[in-house]
């Protein structure tokens, strides 16, 4: 590793470089680093404008020194972690709205802005960027768009990539590239967009966003269900999807979790499974609502309350709490890394039931809760982690659950990303040729794997004992889990 960093005191920015140790210890790692697998950066670097990313990528680049780009850290896979030191490179600064175009309806906004604040500078047009992830609150819109994140909306709206028109991205070598178009379709050339979205920083350096909008709806309601068992609950879920519920949000927590939640906030919810549903509509949205109810009485649903308002966002705090919930259950135990497993609508079912199976099969208390519409399932696998056994034997049930999904023709990350927690699965989910047209794209763009290295990638040392690699380096997590 080179430990020389005097060249940087020849770069002219308009940002910051420090040394400082309280702002290198910052940047050491995301909200799913482990504080054992935190690896400080040599230098942080905060920049101010594209120019500033440009400057300090070609630099590093030159010198052979790795980039790790860090926005908010509200990752939950390690995927800011500067695992090889050198430079973390900070957008959060850059953090301004370009330009608003409400005829057109877009919005360029760069890679720092906060989610919410986004929608703030929209409200006054009327509109709204609806895609945001749960953690849309303390997440930047470059960070969203690296992970190719998603949340509770997607069964209506879609990834947050759905509403991406073009990007300006800084490439391993400080060129700044176009990637898109403003127009809203194109067909022309390499979908150069799509293949920086999700890369997490190891193709390039997002600067700004040309993202499209919506009208925000006249009309919101929303509320939850209480079913007797998981399999009506999932059932309900898998049918509402697939008859065509127009619903913005449609939400699943099991008995378990609402067993948390009573014990987290002292309330009296059965604790059974629930749906949480939201419906968004300009009219007609109680006829919708009927039409929901409708379907989920053909799976013995107990109780259906809905309303509007603050009293809407009462039924829904449950849903909220769950991460805070977990977390607060039992000191002895951590919640562990967060499954985040993705399958078929038609699969959600036998998807929960796996966890459940699993559970008992593993002897651990697993509560399960997710983003049911677009068939995405949040678990923590409840363990001590400081004991090796038992942290082992949780890792593996675990690893097993991801496995089981990978099978259900699912997805070993719905909305986390790759990060250093789930390089294992790459192979298996995407096959050992595809993953290897992926590597040579890198080298193709990084040959000298300036951008974020050691990310996405399983380590090519055959030699390495799969099981014994973290199938997630993060055992501490916040509300972008759900």
């Amino acid at each position: 590793m080179v430990n020389d960093y005097s060249f940087l005191d020849n770069l002219e920015l308009d940002g910051e470089i420090s040394q400082a140790q309280s702002d290198r210890r910052n940047h050491a790692g995301d909200f799913g680093t482990r504080d054992e697998d935190e690896v400080e950066p040599n230098v942080v670097v905060f920049a101010k404008s594209t120019t500033d990313v440009s400057t300090i990528v070609s630099a590093a680049n030159d010198h052979d020194i790795p980039v790790t780009p860090y926005a908010a850290g509200t990752g939950l896979e390690g995927n800011a972690t500067p695992i090889e030191g050198g430079i973390s490179l900070d957008t959060t600064r850059m953090d301004s709205v370009r330009e608003i175009r409400p005829d057109d309806l877009q919005i360029d906004v760069e890679a720092g802005a906060i989610g919410d604040e986004v929608n703030e500078a929209l409200e006054r047009y009327g509109l709204f960027f609806p895609p945001l992830p749960s953690s849309g609150a303390i997440s930047t819109i470059g960070g969203m768009i690296a992970t190719d994140a998603s949340g509770q909306r997607t069964v209506k709206y879609g990834e947050v990539a759905d509403w991406v028109l073009a990007l300006e991205v800084v490439l391993p070598d400080g060129s700044v590239i176009e990637a898109g178009s403003k127009a809203v379709k194109t067909s022309s050339g390499y979908n150069l967009k799509e293949l920086l979205v999700g890369s997490e920083g190891t193709l390039g350096i997002i600067t700004c966003a040309t993202l499209k909008l919506a009208g925000r709806p006249e009309q919101v309601k929303g509320g939850r269900a209480v079913f007797p068992t998981l399999n009506d609950a999932t059932e309900a879920i898998s049918d509402a999807v697939t008859s065509g519920v127009d619903v913005a949000k449609i939400e699943l927590i099991d008995d378990r979790t609402a067993l948390l939640a009573n014990d987290y906030a002292d309330t009296d919810l059965p604790e059974q499974p629930m749906v949480f549903v939201e419906f968004h509509a300009n009219h007609g949205i109680d006829e919708e609502i009927d039409f929901c109810r409708t379907i989920f009485e053909t799976h013995e649903l107990e109780r259906m309350e809905i309303a509007a308002g603050e009293k809407m966002e009462q039924l829904w705090q449950v849903r909220k709490d769950i991460t805070y919930a977990a977390e607060e259950y039992d000191p002895d135990l951590d919640i562990g890394p967060p499954g985040d497993v993705t399958v078929p609508i038609s699969q959600y079912p036998e998807m929960i039931a796996e966890v459940r199976a699993i559970a008992e099969e593993y002897d651990f208390f697993v509560p399960c809760f997710g983003h049911a519409g677009d068939g995405n399932l949040h678990y923590f696998v409840l363990a001590d982690y400081d004991d090796p056994e038992e942290a082992a034997h949780a890792q593996e049930a675990y690893a097993t659950l991801v496995e089981r999904a990978i099978k259900l023709n699912g997805t070993a990350t719905g909305e986390h990303g790759i990060g250093v927690g789930k390089r294992k699965f790459m192979e298996r989910e995407h096959g050992e040729a595809a993953v290897d047209a992926m590597r040579a794209i890198k080298q193709a763009l990084d040959p000298k794997e300036t951008l974020n290295p050691g990310k996405i990638f399983p380590p090519k040392d055959d030699s390495e004992d799969e099981d014994s690699r973290d199938e997630s380096e993060s055992l501490e997590i916040d509300t972008d889990s759900g």
